[in-house]
């Protein structure tokens, strides 16, 4: 399980989308402009249908062509159960689709020979540090957002929520197992890319890659409306509320600094159609923006070569995913958090490209729309991609219904002997107490856990609404934070906190 749902590359439901390719049609012969115009009345057709699929409150979508671009709209609400009309200049979380503005911030670096993808990273930040000294030494810059590194996938994502900054998070990739191998397992991954950013901020002498991305990206694009703090999009009177799916009508959840804004780079920006236009426009452009060369055709490739298999047609590069299809390549990256659904990609050999933003976490929506437009784009044989999605949905959550864990006999104890202080390398001191008979864990972020036995020894957590963390718990909405097993000693005395998850893989021993 990603731990609490949140910051998805929904790469599960893309590749049972994304991957829907059978053997391509003959191309259509038609110029690309007709059949963009052609296609913009069904297309709004099956979207609007596909919302009513998904429950999705609002929608704003754009098409790129000819440098320009040459469709735009919003359908749906901003917000569920308010008035407000979402606009093609509503303003959007992004989520993971930042990861390609990382990328190139990195190419413009190797173009100014401010570092090269073959630098060590360890040498340009020792903070970094992973559990096998070998692969602490061998990690290169290009690794960090080529979703190859070996780790568990997701980890840690989940300790912005608990409160904790961008220095615990990096420095907790040294207890981070390595569970895959290095270089030839896909395993999508966050933390490295504030890596990435700290870096660059670094080499700009700048506060963070806020600030880089700003300077090297959004100014020079015309990107005015976009941003990468919570209160920005806040403050923005055009911007859309996020929703988290339910069993029933999707409900809103606030903004926060802690998600998505926390992992930096990975996925903080906030944006909208006409400005994602501009940024397809340099990548359609290969680099070249107006009369100006925004970065290097040479640079610009390598962060859209494949580096890791996904699958047979899915394979990840350097913040952007590559699909081969019958009758040509896309480059698209999703994103998600926890209120919002993003897809952004091209076809770079049709020059087109799409913009899909939606106020509703991705559950596959999205991808299933830009899917829908590249093959009929393309030529290549066309399938119904949100019944595709829908049912690729429904299957995941009866999965999960399934795997959920229920409370045996043997759960039910007397939960004092767990009480105590407990201590991490990484989190530090974890107290744990019992308040009206439930067991509680206090961080030292003053993040508080509330704690449900399963099994014997086995908890779940459910992150507890009160002080700072009342917008962190409506993000996460009722999924456990972690399952936590109390281990024992030869004599049965209780020595050890361990968090089970894998995304989640901390232990605190018990002090005497």
């Amino acid at each position: 399980m990603m731990p609490f749902g949140l910051l998805r590359l929904t790469i599960v439901t893309a590749t049972s989308v994304m991957t829907s390719l059978a053997a391509g049609t003959a191309m259509a012969q038609a110029p690309v402009q007709e059949r963009i115009q052609k296609l913009v009345p069904e297309l709004e057709t099956y979207l609007q249908a596909g919302m009513a699929t998904f429950k999705v409150p609002g929608v704003a979508v754009g098409i790129v062509h000819g440098d320009k671009l040459v469709y735009s709209n919003g359908f749906g609400l901003r917000e569920r159960g308010r008035p407000d009309k979402v606009g093609a200049e509503t303003i959007f979380q992004i989520g993971s689709t930042t990861k390609a503005f990382l990328a190139t911030t990195m190419a413009q670096a190797v173009d100014a020979e401010k570092l090269a993808w073959n630098d060590r990273v360890v040498d340009l930040l020792p903070e970094f540090q992973l559990s096998d000294p070998w692969l602490t030494r061998e990690f290169r810059m290009l690794d960090l957002p080529a979703q190859r590194s070996g780790l568990t996938p997701y980890v840690n994502d989940g300790l912005t929520v608990l409160g904790f900054d961008e220095a615990t998070l990096i420095r907790s990739l040294r207890y981070a197992p390595v569970t895959a191998s290095f270089r030839s397992d896909f395993s999508y991954l966050n933390i490295p890319h504030m890596v990435a950013g700290r870096i660059l901020a670094q080499k700009e002498d700048v506060a963070s890659w806020n600030d880089v991305v700003r300077k090297n990206l959004l100014d020079p694009l015309g990107m005015r409306a976009t941003s990468a703090t919570s209160e920005a999009i806040e403050k923005a009177p055009d911007h859309a509320t996020g929703h988290r799916a339910t069993a029933g009508d999707p409900v809103t959840v606030p903004f926060h600094a802690a998600f998505p804004y926390a992992l930096g780079p990975a996925g903080n920006l906030n944006s909208n159609v006409p400005d994602l236009a501009q940024w397809l426009r340099l990548h359609l452009g290969r680099g070249q923006f107006g009369d100006k060369v925004i970065v290097s055709e040479k640079n610009l490739d390598v962060t859209w070569t494949p580096r890791v298999a996904i699958s047979e047609r899915l394979s990840y590069a350097v913040g952007w995913i590559v699909t081969a299809t019958p009758n040509g390549r896309v480059i698209w990256h999703n994103g998600g958090t926890s209120g919002f659904g993003a897809h952004v990609g091209f076809l770079p050999d049709r020059d087109v490209g799409i913009v899909v933003l939606t106020n509703l976490e991705n559950n596959g929506f999205p991808d299933a729309i830009a899917q829908w437009f590249y093959d009929r784009i393309l030529g290549n044989t066309t399938v119904d991609n949100v019944a595709l999605a829908a049912e690729a949905l429904r299957v995941r959550r009866e999965a999960a219904e399934q795997a959920k864990p229920k409370m045996t006999p043997a759960a039910l104890q007397d939960v004092s002997i767990y009480a105590g202080t407990y201590t991490s390398p990484l989190l530090g001191e974890a107290n744990v107490s019992v308040s009206d008979a439930k067991l509680l864990i206090k961080l030292e972020s003053d993040a508080v856990l509330v704690l449900t036995p399963l099994y014997a020894d086995v908890f779940s957590t459910r992150l507890l609404a009160e002080g700072a963390f009342v917008a962190p718990a409506a993000l996460i909405g009722d999924e456990s934070a972690a399952q936590m097993r109390f281990e024992r000693n030869e004599r049965g005395d209780v020595v050890l906190m361990r968090w089970i998850d894998p995304a989640l893989p901390q232990v605190f021993e018990r002090r005497p």
